[in-house]
């Protein structure tokens, strides 16, 4: 019997630079947004620097150096075993074992470690939504072998989040799915009926929920309720407004004390823009568009429809988020509740966004 030989090419240090500068970049970040919190919290300045370090880059840099190791086409074959694990870890937190907060049940407790599944079901969902596209099957033009699958897998995990309630991740995943049907050579008009049923579902998703309709009406008339649903937004514009084109300095932001809410989650970059203004916020924006840019480069360069596939999900992933999270926190979107890749503070988060860096690294030291 043949074997097949493995080829590889080494590192792709463009993507090795380009994540630890924007990891690099999350850390210090994180150390001024925290110092003041932290101290409050734990009598320490550096608790949840310490924290990310250990929970978050730490076993990330382990993750990445695995996943960089593993030849990416295996995963091809454990897609579905890990797509299956997710959903049985989103559906354990709808039961006693999660971990709620703040209304929300999204995370799991295993002794003392705490996680959130949405984040692993990211990296899972793509391999398995790439793996299945790959197929010849998935490929099938008629509608019933390939869309309406489409249209069930998507489903249930937009069900499954909607229960916990992550009403943003749900869109997320969709907006990624979509993305990567539509790259595997969709029709245009199941493109279209797509769009269409997301549109629907989600309106109606949001308009039975009355917290949900409240971030709608923040967004559309802030002024109306400054202290209570569009708090938060209006908090961190005049953050983002104060720092001007230089910024207040590091370490210098007053909103972050007593005023913006989450300074270490979704509204991180209203403290980057008052501490490192414009000139700050657009360096961010800027490392964050080279490294997506960098994986559709390689993700043309893959010939192989897997791996091809498996990089414009990472891409997308990593382009949709880190747009959904600025745009929310500078008014130009409702707010979500979102993350900053790379930089906000969760260590879950961190972990998933560097094992995708290590395969999309192996995907590129395999191409031809």
């Amino acid at each position: 019997m043949r074997q097949q030989v493995i080829r590889s090419r080494g590192n792709d240090y463009v993507i090795i630079v380009l994540g630890t500068l924007l990891i690099t970049f999350g850390m210090a970040l994180l150390s001024s947004a925290s110092s003041h919190i932290s101290h409050m919290q734990t009598g320490e300045t550096l608790y949840y620097v310490t924290h990310q370090l250990m929970y978050g880059i730490i076993p990330g840099a382990i993750t990445f150096i695995i996943f960089s190791s593993i030849y990416y086409k295996r995963y091809e074959k454990w897609a579905m075993p890990f797509m299956l694990l997710s959903v049985i870890l989103l559906a354990l937190t709808l039961t006693p074992l999660a971990f709620s907060a703040k209304g929300a049940s999204r995370w799991l407790r295993i002794g003392s470690f705490i996680f959130q599944p949405s984040e692993p079901l990211k990296l899972f969902f793509i391999t398995y939504l790439a793996a299945w596209l790959a197929s010849p099957k998935a490929r099938d033009r008629h509608a019933h072998k390939g869309f309406i699958a489409f249209i069930v897998i998507l489903s249930v995990i937009i069900g499954l989040l909607i229960q916990q309630p992550a009403t943003s991740t749900a869109l997320l995943i969709s907006l990624v799915a979509v993305s990567m049907y539509f790259a595997s050579g969709a029709r245009l008009s199941h493109f279209a009926i797509t769009g269409a049923l997301a549109v629907v579902a989600f309106t109606i998703i949001i308009v039975i929920a009355p917290y949900r309709m409240a971030r709608i009406e923040a967004f559309l008339q802030p002024e109306k309720n400054t202290q209570g649903s569009g708090y938060q937004v209006s908090q961190a514009k005049i953050a983002i407004g104060s720092g001007g084109i230089l910024g207040v300095g590091y370490g210098q932001s007053t909103t972050k004390i007593n005023s913006l809410p989450e300074p270490i989650g979704d509204s991180i970059f209203a403290v980057l823009g008052e501490e490192m203004g414009f000139i700050g916020s657009m360096s961010l924006i800027g490392l964050i568009l080279a490294l997506v840019v960098r994986i559709f480069i390689v993700a043309h360069e893959t010939r192989d429809r897997f791996g091809h596939l498996l990089l414009i999900g990472f891409g997308s992933l990593i382009a949709i988020q880190s747009f959904v999270n600025i745009a929310a926190i500078s008014g130009l979107l409702p707010p979500t509740g979102i993350a900053l890749p790379f930089i906000s503070y969760g260590s879950s988060s961190l972990v998933v966004f560097m094992g995708i860096l290590g395969i999309i690294n192996n995907v590129s030291k395999h191409n031809d």
